[in-house]
């Protein structure tokens, strides 16, 4: 380069820079522009066009920092240097931080206006030495046309750079206020559009938004006015290079509100189903905001248009939008990410209290089915069945929780679930536990055949209709479902079994593997309940034996539902199963009516035979239940002498029996049963329903006055300790018939009837049934022989069998002597018992010290 054009270079440069400050620093005076174009060309000519471009960007940014972002985050100080309860405080001012946000960016937005007219200055000059240069060899149309963007990314940099820390949160703070008062304004419209027009959508409000849009128009609503500050606020943000920050803002602000509304429209109601609601709000608020906002900044891009067309798997592209009209692609996207995160966080608050849900089932079914429509769209069913277990083992699964609790827990659990995963594949994840922990108590069986046969419906809270059983609600579902032969799949036909393996689906991946689908067909609730016990035969059993006690302990013969149970027990179990049953209703039936027949009989015999004195009790106070002793459980007899009255009106009903049904005999089983006495005091009377035992007791009192419990106990035919124990149902302070005092020695006491009634208890009469059967359930006792006591009996013929087996082996195995038995006790009796039965019997002689366990092995106790 010559002298001269180094000095003409420098004097051009001297010249653009000056020129450059006095346009920057001119405070809106663009009138250089015309001076500026003749130097920006002579040093473009000179090859300094990008020297040029780059000069002016940092003057510009020089400028930019100093003037503008300085002011702009001061406006923020105070919020930013405040300390956490300090900012609670700013939070809770009416109109912050909208005033000062708005007036912050109108400021630096002013200053950034007047510099992008300055880049436009510069712009133009380089253009217009492009457009005279014939050939562009300084290749000055890449620094014109860079030039805007590299400003644009400057601002945003300088911005992003001095950012504070606090900055995004008082947008979140701004967005969550805004759409606060948005969501009053348009519930209120949205919930008096449903009141009156039943159509939420189709509503005035909608077109609201629009006009508000139209900043022409001349109707303005208030939620149109707000939403168009709001959009001003956005489109300032993203100018300044904030469109991440800001859209994560108002994305979190819209996202807090749904989560608000989903937890004020589920709450702790059950009975209500809410997803419904809460899609319904989504279309009402937040997409009516998000369209108008995306409207008004520009972003609202039809599907027609040219977009990349990316379309999210989880839900097709609606029709139109009820008050939208077709949507913009990204509107959909917003609709189906606010729909997935409505569906999560009310499945998440319904898992939550999924126990408690389950506790009110089925009025809360409407709870259920929401969760399981939103299960099917977030696919979470894992999060439910970890959460659900935990809340069994910390909740249910514990000692203070009765076995009827946990099984009536246990038979909604199956219901819930079984609405929600028709497969069953969840109930077998969350079941198990509880059948675990079920088969480690002793009175499992028992309430089992209970909450199937006591009419509460399977309900803990025994609200069922009258009469009706769970296992009568299980014959229902039976009788409900689609094919009773699903399984049986040489009943389908070709054309069937075609459309059913175009329907089918793999398991979920939660499944297990070693169980095949086709198990899975049918959750059967009966099925759940046996595979508790282990086998029918100790359901049936126990039964049996709970139907005896029912029998034997009625005073009439009304035996209408024992008769349904068992027909929908035969359903489920067999016929062969409960014929044993079905011979103890029998013969209830026929004692009813060989009752009526004797006592026929005796009156006309009294009537007819002259001279026969009249008995000292009538017959027609006498019904006998007559049984088949070998078709029934075990019965528990005790010796009892009865009142002589008592023991001839027997003798007088046995022999009537014999005329009758010859040659069958009667053999009475005295201690069972039970008595209505009627006991006066001063022309007061007193009635009372007890047991033989305690009848004949009273009795005796009507002889004399005064017994010791020796003679007493040797009059009536009972141990003295028997004696005593049942006595004291008379003695006891909510009776006080018989008073007790020292006998002649010290075992020996003496019971002495009242002399009056004033003597009585107040209470006695109130509570004379509720001492009656307290009476029964302390005494513990049984007319029949339990399960357990008929196992051990039966058991017994085995012992030695295990004890030889133990003497040879010196130790084994549960299993290993179950299939021992098995293999040699095959004379009668023939081992037939269960694993659990044998376990059970095991355990008894450990518990006699005549075995031992080590390591899960039995052995001989040394």
């Amino acid at each position: 380069m010559e002298r001269d054009d180094a000095d003409g270079s420098l004097d051009s440069w001297a010249q653009f820079c000056s020129l450059s400050n006095e346009l920057l620093g001119g405070d809106g005076d663009l009138s250089v522009g015309p001076r500026l174009a003749p130097v920006v060309a002579d040093l473009c000519s000179r090859g300094l066009a990008t020297l040029v471009r780059d000069y002016f960007l940092h003057s510009l940014e020089e400028t930019f920092r100093n003037n503008a972002v300085k002011k702009f985050w001061q406006h923020f100080h105070p919020y930013c240097s405040a300390s956490a309860v300090d900012r609670i405080k700013f939070c809770v001012k009416e109109h912050w931080p909208d005033e000062i946000l708005s007036r912050a960016l109108e400021d630096i937005c002013l200053e950034k206006s007047y510099q992008e007219k300055c880049v436009l200055v510069l712009v133009h000059a380089l253009q217009s030495y492009e457009d005279r240069t014939a050939k562009r060899k300084l290749k000055a149309v890449d620094c014109s046309s860079s030039l805007m963007p590299r400003y644009q990314l400057m601002v945003s940099s300088v911005l992003l750079t001095t950012l504070p820390l606090s900055f995004p949160e008082i947008l979140n703070v701004y967005f969550k206020k805004k759409l606060g008062e948005l969501n009053v304004i348009m519930a209120g419209s949205y919930e008096s559009d449903q009141h009156g027009n039943h159509e939420p959508f189709e509503s005035s409000n909608a077109s609201d938004w629009h006009c508000g849009m139209d900043i022409d128009g001349q109707e303005v609503s208030e939620s149109s006015c707000l939403v168009k500050n709001i959009g001003k606020i956005v489109r300032d943000l993203r100018c300044l290079g904030f469109t991440s920050v800001t859209e994560d803002a108002y994305s979190s602000a819209i996202i807090w509100l749904l989560k608000s509304k989903v937890y004020e429209l589920a709450g702790d109601d059950y009975r209500v189903p809410v997803l419904g609601c809460v899609k319904k709000w989504i279309q009402a608020v937040p997409l009516q905001f998000l369209h108008a906002l995306l409207t008004y900044l520009g972003d609202s891009v039809d599907y027609d248009s040219g977009s990349s067309g990316l379309k999210s798997p989880l839900a097709s592209r609606p029709s139109s939008f009820p008050g939208i009209g077709v949507p913009s692609e990204a509107l959909v996207r917003w609709h189906m990410r606010l729909e997935y995160f409505a569906y999560e966080t009310l499945q998440d608050l319904r898992i939550g209290k999924l126990f408690e849900i389950i506790v009110d089932y089925p009025e809360s079914s409407p709870a259920i089915e929401d969760l399981k429509l939103c299960l099917e769209y977030t696919g979470q069913h894992s999060k439910l069945v970890d959460s659900f277990i935990s809340s069994l083992r910390y909740r249910l699964l514990t000692a203070g929780a009765s076995t009827n609790d946990i099984l009536h827990q246990y038979v909604s659990t199956i219901k819930a679930l079984r609405t929600i995963d028709p497969t069953g594949v969840f109930l077998e994840a969350v079941g198990e536990p509880i059948r675990d922990y079920l088969r480690g108590r002793k009175d499992t069986i028992k309430c089992i055949v209970t909450m199937l046969t006591d009419g509460s419906g399977g309900n803990a809270s025994g609200t069922g209709n009258a009469g009706d059983n769970l296992l009568e609600e299980l014959n229902r579902d039976a009788e409900n479902q689609e094919n009773a032969d699903y399984d049986n799949h040489a009943n389908i036909d070709e054309k069937q079994a075609w459309l059913n393996s175009e329907s089918w689906e793999p398991d979920p991946v939660e499944a297990d593997p070693l169980k095949g689908s086709r198990n899975r067909r049918r959750v059967d609730i009966l099925g759940l309940m046996v595979s508790i016990i282990g086998s029918k035969d100790q359901l049936v059993n126990e039964y049996r034996v709970m139907l005896a006690e029912k029998l034997l302990s009625k005073s009439d013969f009304e035996i209408d539902s024992d008769i349904r149970t068992l027909e929908l027990l035969k359903i489920h179990f067999g016929e062969s199963s409960m014929q044993k049953c079905e011979i103890m209703l029998n013969d209830l039936i026929d004692s009813k009516r060989t009752n009526s027949n004797i006592k026929t009989s005796l009156l006309k015999t009294s009537q007819t035979v002259p001279g026969q004195e009249e008995a000292e009790i009538s017959h027609d106070v006498l019904d006998a239940t007559i049984i088949s002793s070998n078709f029934w459980p075990p019965i528990q007899t005790e010796d009892l002498v009865v009142p002589a009255s008592v023991d001839q009106l027997l003798s007088d009903y046995a022999k009537r029996f014999h005329q009758i049904k010859t040659p069958r005999k009667l053999l009475w089983k005295k201690n069972l049963g039970t008595v209505k006495l009627e006991l006066e005091f001063e022309g007061r009377s007193m009635q009372f329903t007890v047991a033989p035992v305690h009848a004949a007791i009273i009795m005796r009192f009507q002889e004399k006055s005064s017994w010791t419990s020796k003679t007493l106990a040797t009059e009536i035919g009972i141990p003295m300790d028997s004696l005593n124990r049942r006595i004291s149902f008379w003695t006891s302070k909510i009776m006080g018939i018989l008073t007790e005092s020292a006998g002649p020695d010290a075992e020996d006491h003496t019971f002495t009837v009242v002399d009056s009634m004033s003597d009585v208890n107040k209470n006695s009469i109130v509570n004379e049934r509720l001492a009656e059967y307290q009476m029964t359930e302390e005494e513990g006792e049984s007319s029949v022989a339990s399960v357990e006591e008929q196992l051990k009996k039966e058991m017994t013929v085995y012992e030695k069998f295990i004890i030889g087996m133990l003497t040879n082996f010196g130790s084994m195995s549960l299993d290993r002597i179950h299939n021992t038995l098995k293999m040699f006790c095959i004379a009668e009796p023939s081992y037939d018992k269960s694993l659990q039965q044998l376990q059970s019997f095991l355990s008894g002689l450990v518990a006699d010290e005549k075995l031992e366990t080590r390591d899960g092995l039995y052995l001989l106790k040394r």
